[in-house]
């Protein structure tokens, strides 16, 4: 029979709020550290530039950066083989006559 963990009496969940710190990471996020002297250290955290952040599903196919950089490499140069129009985004006609219209 396994023996039942006890919840200390320390510990007050009566105001958790389920999945409070399950926030999109590409904001980055803030630790509130309260101190026993009764101080608040607060520190902010943000994603490194050029750090990616994979879905689920595509982290089953891509476990690391190396193959992510692979594939991505790998398009890029399917992308160069293909016809520009349909692969790539022109500006838009309403676009083009405004930046006409000023020089």
């Amino acid at each position: 029979m396994k023996k039942q963990k006890e919840i200390h009496t320390e510990y007050d969940f009566s105001k958790a709020e389920r999945g409070k710190f399950h926030l999109p990471l590409d904001k980055g996020y803030t630790v509130h550290v309260q101190k026993k002297d009764g101080t608040v250290e607060v520190t902010h955290y943000a994603l490194a530039e050029g750090t990616v952040l994979l879905a689920p599903d595509v982290l089953e196919y891509f476990p690391d950066s190396e193959s992510v950089n692979e594939a991505l490499r790998l398009l890029i140069q399917l992308m160069d083989k293909m016809p520009a129009k349909k692969y790539r985004q022109r500006k838009s006609t309403a676009l083009q006559v405004a930046e006409g219209k000023r020089g």
